[in-house]
């Protein structure tokens, strides 16, 4: 078990190798699944706020099911919300680019200086989840072994990157540099190949 910080970490998130391949995905990760993009509490009322300055860069389909429904959904079976959905059950702030490649609407409205909110922490930390656990102050960073991802785990051990390299910008954005850095004295004391602490 390896914790810092109160955050309980698997072991995998420091040895499975994992850089996105939208060449090959095509971003499947935004269409596919049950439930839309799971979202923080506090996500929810920054997407009213922005959701004006969001339409310019959402698809027509996107901007009615938003709303119809609202900019995000409860799920009871996760007990947490998510991002909404169109009728083929696909994120509603997902569009297209020209090479059929799916992008975060959201995201291209920060990078277009829009807004200040990149995309929900969720979409940025994937393939970790954040898991609460009940009756506890300790969360769970887990990776999430998706089919649709095995391209990012190819292209991900071909430069070997582990996913807590991949992930430094978004980890930051969410726990603080300082964890971050733990993270990065933890990997050091780590075998490579077991995840377990090497002998000194």
């Amino acid at each position: 078990m390896l914790i810092i910080d109160g955050k309980i970490i698997s072991p995998e998130i420091f040895h499975k190798e994992f850089v996105c391949n939208l060449d090959a995905c095509k971003g499947a990760c935004c269409w596919e699944g049950d439930y839309g993009a799971p979202l923080d509490i506090e996500e929810l009322d920054i997407l009213k706020q922005i959701f004006k300055e969001l339409k310019p860069f959402l698809t027509l389909e996107g901007i009615k099911a938003i709303e119809d429904q609202g900019v995000a959904v409860y799920v009871p079976e996760e007990k947490e919300y998510g991002t909404t959905l169109i009728k083929n059950g696909a994120c509603a702030y997902l569009i297209y680019e020209k090479n059929g490649i799916a992008k975060c609407g959201i995201e291209k409205a920060h990078e277009a200086g829009v807004v200040n909110f990149p995309k929900p922490i969720s979409c940025h930390l994937y393939p970790i989840r954040v898991e609460e656990l009940d009756n506890s102050s300790f969360k769970k960073l887990e990776y999430d072994k998706w089919d649709i991802c095995s391209a990012a785990c190819t292209k991900g051990k071909k430069l070997s990157v582990p996913i807590y390299k991949f992930l430094k910008g978004p980890l930051i954005r969410k726990y603080g540099t300082e964890f971050y850095e733990k993270m990065e004295d933890m990997a050091n004391y780590l075998d490579p190949e077991e995840s377990i602490f090497k002998d000194p």
